[in-house]
């Protein structure tokens, strides 16, 4: 009878999932924050790119 109460009266798994629930919701907003910075600095790098390949055939 004393082994269920202790169970019961432990909290240190359930603080344990619930710190991991919260870092797999960090990852996720993490990932979704650096795939939007990621597309911009692609279309950022593609613009330049394309600007100065412009350029450079005006040039010659």
């Amino acid at each position: 009878m004393t082994t269920i109460r202790k169970f019961f009266k432990n909290s240190k798994g359930a603080t344990a999932i619930e710190y991991g629930l919260i870092a797999a919701l960090i990852a996720v907003a993490a990932i979704a924050a650096m795939q939007g910075l990621g597309n911009s600095l692609n279309k950022t790098f593609n613009n330049v790119s394309t600007k100065l390949n412009g350029s450079t055939a005006a040039a010659t």
